[in-house]
């Protein structure tokens, strides 16, 4: 097994072999695993998982953005879209109400900083506010996942977040925000009990950070 040594090869895409053993893994510790070619699949298949009218957050996520998959949920009209309402809503008076709204949707979307050979799926987060969801609030979960961001292991996960997405991420918040970024909360899941809660949409590309 090949262990990434340097922050390059956290960018290069999983072999296919790879991406097989990760699914395997995460097949075995209870989430659903679909491997497609290209982003654009993804953004086809999300549609065929989320029903009409559910509440759905999207995470903060390039890979989202980057695919339209963002625009087709938020936009669309074809679902109850969380993140624009809860943009509209008064922080001040309101947070309260934001909060529970984004904790517990119907759906769930988003990427993730890594998925493991072993089976894990790893999260950072600066403000925390996907994670809720994420880790049980969110009656499903959908992760877009490119082929860049498989690992062998948890340590080597780790190292992928702080060495590799933590500089790049850095550099989009200065730039949209005029504030650096940091890795505040970490959220590790190790599997999923509740069958097809939790489905990766793995990539054969290389996809966001």
């Amino acid at each position: 097994m090949t262990i990434p040594t340097s922050t390059t090869s956290f960018a290069e895409p999983a072999t296919a072999q790879r991406l097989e053993r990760a699914a395997a893994a995460l097949r075995a510790h209870g989430f659903s695993v679909e491997i497609l070619d290209t982003l654009a699949e993804a953004r086809t298949r999300v549609p065929d998982l989320i029903p009409a009218g559910a509440s759905v957050f999207t995470g903060a996520s390039e890979t989202l953005r980057l695919s339209g998959i963002e625009d087709d949920i938020n936009a669309s009209g074809r679902y109850d879209a969380l993140k624009p309402r809860g943009l509209a809503m008064d922080r001040a008076t309101e947070a309260d109400a934001i909060r529970r709204m984004f904790a517990s949707p119907d759906v769930e979307i988003g990427s993730v900083a890594a998925v493991t050979e072993t089976g894990s799926v790893v999260i950072a987060s600066g403000s925390g506010s996907q994670l809720p969801g994420y880790a049980g609030g969110a009656a499903r979960a959908i992760w877009i996942v490119g082929a860049q961001k498989v690992v062998p292991d948890l340590p080597s996960a780790l190292r992928r977040v702080e060495e590799h997405c933590l500089p790049l991420e850095n550099e989009r918040a200065m730039r949209v925000y005029g504030m650096p970024s940091a890795i505040t909360r970490l959220l590790v899941l190790n599997a999923e009990y509740q069958p097809e809660r939790g489905t990766v949409l793995l990539l054969r590309e290389a996809v966001g950070f």
